[in-house]
């Protein structure tokens, strides 16, 4: 199997487990981050799971003949950030899978955990499905649900939890791919996606329900890559960047202010020009 992904804890999960499971990864494509993140740390040498050829592509147009060059039965995609040309899915002879955090066809596309908590559905969803040329499109394999928890604001803090339940779908989605399933066609009801956030999003209205309020900043908290700056909000006449809020009182020094239905406490925040 070759594994396709940009995030190392990732890279190390899926290759203990098909190991455990019986079957041997050999390669590691991945692709470097244009602007470097301590949270997103940059896959290398030191950091790539051991034992793996580590194959890092300039463009999209190289993956297939690297995936060529390895000849695996089966490509296992989690967590990377270009759509992947239909020539390097159709190499490996089982075809291509990718796991999804979110509950297709709901929340297709670059942020679905964000999007989970600002349409504040009380879990995340996780799914397993085959690749296909569109993005998110392809026939489901697997679907979990995780809980959602009201002080969720680092990646750090969902990640694990996505993992547990995605690993622990891991082995019946091989078994169905082994046996040549093609999986079950996504639904063509409840169809959405999660594209990066815009301006419309990126100021908080101390008028709206402190739930709202909190969702907003949680929702912010795991947009990667999202252009626009946010969540923007006015306090004491100041323009700050909220990163955390509470809807009970934490104590110490956090701020309490009156949202639209009650209170909520701003817990930390940036300044911002």
């Amino acid at each position: 199997m070759v594994l396709v992904s940009t995030v190392p804890i990732v890279a190390h999960a899926l290759s203990t487990t098909l190991r455990e499971l019986g079957h041997r990864p050999v390669a590691l494509i991945t692709a470097r981050r244009p602007t470097p993140h301590p949270d997103r740390p940059q896959m290398t040498d030191e950091s790539a799971p051991p034992g793996l050829d580590l194959l890092l592509p300039a463009r999209r147009s190289s993956m297939a003949p690297l995936m060529r060059a390895v000849e695996p039965d089966l490509m296992l995609c989690w967590g990377f950030p270009w759509r992947i040309p239909a020539d390097a899915l159709a190499v490996p002879r089982f075809g291509s899978v990718n796991c999804h955090p979110a509950l297709l066809p709901r929340h297709r596309g670059p942020i679905p955990l964000a999007w989970a908590i600002r349409d504040d559905l009380g879990a995340y969803g996780v799914t397993w499905h085959r690749m296909d040329a569109e993005l998110d499109t392809g026939a489901i394999l697997a679907q979990g649900t995780v809980p959602m928890d009201d002080d969720d604001f680092e990646i750090q803090v969902v990640g694990p939890r996505l993992g547990a339940v995605a690993l622990g779908l891991l082995p019946g989605v091989l078994e169905r791919v082994a046996a040549g399933d093609p999986g079950d066609p996504q639904p063509t009801e409840g169809t959405s996606w999660a594209g990066y956030f815009g301006e419309d999003y990126a100021i908080v209205d101390w008028s709206q329900p402190a739930r709202a309020i909190h969702n907003q900043v949680r929702a912010w908290a795991l947009s990667f890559g999202t252009p626009v700056d946010g969540p923007i909000a006015e306090i004491d006449g100041r323009r700050v960047r909220l990163t955390r809020t509470s809807l009970s009182d934490p104590g110490g020094d956090a701020r309490r202010m009156d949202a639209g239905d009650g209170p909520i406490w701003v817990v930390a925040f940036e300044p911002v020009s």
